[in-house]
């Protein structure tokens, strides 16, 4: 795909192997310099755009022990010297960082009891990129009295870096400023973390095993006609949903997969005269037997969970194509893991949180990363965990992320139109990972376009679908 280049995402231990990897300049204070000067920079900019000017404006720091708080006060002597009135919260006075505080009352700065009236920002420096749990009752109680913008260093306090759990109590940010590499609690947590900017301090992570597609990646890597294609090579995709008493699904997961490429759609089962009906350009047939070849299969919404739908799925998983497996075909799954566990051909399964705790026999709970990348080792397949932040995992624990942006698609039905345009990405080649996860962003922004600020239906979502498309090519 395409340039700017994926988004990277790093573990604490990532970024503390890369700053040790600088030797003097991490001895030395220059990272800790480089870094607090990104991080006045960006409070700077803040202040710019919020009042208009820096000079003159109140800035008040909250500092915990560490590194953490030491890139926060020598930040704030940054700031004193341009005119900034700085104030700082220790909320550990007998650890707090001795060379950065000692700076920032050299600058000027204050140290106070609690976060002034006049304060315009706060900066939270409280816990380091290693913190993990809630708030502590010192830190928690001066955030309880903010009321003003909060600027995070490095991840929001009492946001775990690793797993992107949000423990209560923990900080809201406007903007998280980190430096070198972005931490995975950016990508699964973007709701705490706001904004978040980059600070090139000189360091090299490597490593990366959670990233996340641009917009311009999506629309790079979509399968569209050349001009030698035809529809067989832009993919045929096999769809086994719905019912004729229930042809929703089967309409809905059909009109995800003529929407997301120019290929070829086959639907098998009894709703077929009701699908053509919507999409006369489907070949359908009341059968397996009678489908014809595909290039990957979508089986499962609103296919039923009796004797014959576990029969069609064992047929289907049979083959050597992907198969992407959603709704019912999941629950099914979940008394016959051995389909899938057997299997040497991509799969792709899309669960909720229902269905996944019915895979897993657990929940995902709080911490969703770990729970994906378990739940694709033990089963040896993609396993895409839907949310307004999905998560798609490889069974090597390789993992890209789709953060939606809203929740315009928690609609019934929008699960069957996001599993038709994977589906169809399936056949046309692309990888179970990279096909769920550009998937998911196409039906995110589809949702958007269809919604405009007001609620809306599975149906309105798959309109939008092509549209989705079109605005994600006009970036490039």
């Amino acid at each position: 795909m395409g340039h700017p280049p994926i988004k990277r995402y790093f573990a604490a231990e990532q970024i503390r192997v890369a700053e040790e990897a600088t030797g003097r300049l991490l001895a030395d204070g220059v990272l800790m310099r480089r870094a607090a000067s990104g991080l006045a920079g960006a409070v700077a900019a803040e202040l710019r755009s919020r009042h208009g000017a820096v000079y003159g404006r109140a800035v008040t720091l909250v500092i915990g022990s560490g590194d953490n708080g030491g890139d926060a006060l020598f930040a704030g002597a940054v700031l004193r010297r341009r005119g900034v009135a700085v104030s700082a919260v220790l909320t550990a006075p007998d650890r707090a960082h001795a060379a950065g505080l000692a700076a920032f009352r050299s600058a000027g700065g204050r140290v106070v009891d609690g976060v002034p009236d006049t304060a315009e920002l706060v900066v939270d420096g409280v816990v380091g990129l290693r913190g993990t749990g809630p708030l502590r009752e010192a830190a928690a109680a001066v955030f309880a009295q903010v009321r003003v913008p909060v600027v995070a260093v490095d991840v929001p306090s009492g946001v775990d870096a690793d797993t992107g759990v949000v423990h209560d109590p923990s900080v809201r940010a406007e903007i998280t400023v980190t430096f070198g590499a972005r931490r995975i609690a950016h990508a699964l947590a973007p709701a705490a973390c706001g904004r978040v900017e980059v600070v090139d301090i000189g360091i090299d992570a490597d490593g990366a095993r959670v990233e996340m597609l641009s917009d311009r990646d999506v629309a790079e890597g979509w399968p569209l006609p050349g001009p030698a294609s035809t529809k067989y090579t832009q993919g045929v995709v096999g769809v086994i949903a719905g019912s004729d008493r229930y042809p929703g699904a089967g309409i809905l997961c059909s009109a995800g997969a003529v929407a997301a490429t120019s290929g070829m759609v086959r639907y098998v089962g009894s709703a077929a005269a009701t699908v053509v009906d919507h999409f006369p350009e489907v070949v359908v047939a009341p059968d397996l037997d009678g489908a014809g070849r595909v290039q990957a299969w979508v089986v499962g919404p609103g296919a039923g969970t009796d004797d014959a739908a576990l029969e069609l799925l064992r047929r289907v998983l049979a083959t050597d194509v992907p198969v992407l497996v959603d709704a019912d075909g999941l629950t099914v799954l979940a008394h016959h893991p051995e389909l899938v566990v057997e299997r040497h051909h991509p799969t792709l399964l899309t669960p909720h949180d229902g269905e996944f705790e019915r895979l897993a026999g657990r929940s995902p709970g709080h911490d969703r990363l770990s729970a994906v990348r378990g739940l694709a080792s033990a089963l040896g397949a993609t396993v895409l965990l839907k949310g307004k932040v999905t998560l798609v995992a490889d069974p090597g624990g390789e993992v890209l992320v789709n953060d939606a942006g809203n929740s315009w698609a928690a609609t019934a039905g929008a699960g069957d139109v996001l599993s038709g345009i994977a589906g169809a990405l399936l056949a046309a080649g692309l990888s179970p990972r990279v096909a769920g996860a550009a998937a998911a962003r196409v039906h995110a922004l589809a949702a958007d376009l269809a919604a405009d600020g007001a609620p809306i239906g599975a149906s309105e979502l798959a309109r939008a679908v092509r549209p989705a498309v079109r605005s994600l090519r006009a970036v490039r």
